[in-house]
């Protein structure tokens, strides 16, 4: 059995999850979220846990178990605290600007780069030179930021561009 896939999920308070027609659906102080069904797994929710199996013993089930407990872990965590990522910009005249739902970075080129934000995400600049990508949707929030890490990866002799805080 799988070590991440029988661990149940715990709901905090203020948070609801429903199975209806193949999808998981959860709800919280941050929105909505919904996840597909993997084919193979099973989900049910018993009073403040929901419980992942799968179908039967193949190795094909038994591949999906722990990623479907571990997606349905990611829509309670992001309805309840969401997820964020912190982007650091170094170099010289190198910056970052938000307004609404568009981040402007001055990355050394000879214009402006505008990065549209999807819905959901959201962007805070603090000091100019850090970048906080955050949102409910996990996934979202990771493309974006490497979305925007892509635009200026750092380059490896004096570290100029777009990185992660941890990188």
């Amino acid at each position: 059995m799988s070590r991440v896939g029988k661990q149940p999920v715990t709901l905090p308070s203020g948070t609801k999850v429903e199975v209806t027609g193949g999808r998981v659906s959860a709800q919280g102080p941050n929105g909505t979220l919904s996840q597909e069904l993997l084919v193979g797994t099973t989900v049910r929710v018993d009073g403040d846990r929901v419980v992942v199996e799968r179908d039967d013993d193949s190795r094909f089930a038994r591949s999906r178990h722990g990623l479907m407990r571990r997606l349905v872990s990611n829509l309670v965590e992001g309805v309840t605290e969401g997820f964020s990522k912190r982007l650091e910009i170094t170099g010289v005249g190198y910056r970052a600007e938000s307004k609404g739902d568009t981040l402007t970075l001055s990355l050394g080129f000879s214009h402006p780069v505008v990065f549209k934000l999807p819905e959901g995400v959201t962007a805070k600049v603090e000091g100019q030179t850090s970048v906080v990508i955050s949102g409910a949707d996990r996934q979202m929030v990771g493309e974006v930021a490497a979305g925007i890490r892509k635009l200026r990866p750092p380059e490896p002799y004096k570290g100029k561009g777009v990185r992660y805080s941890d990188e």
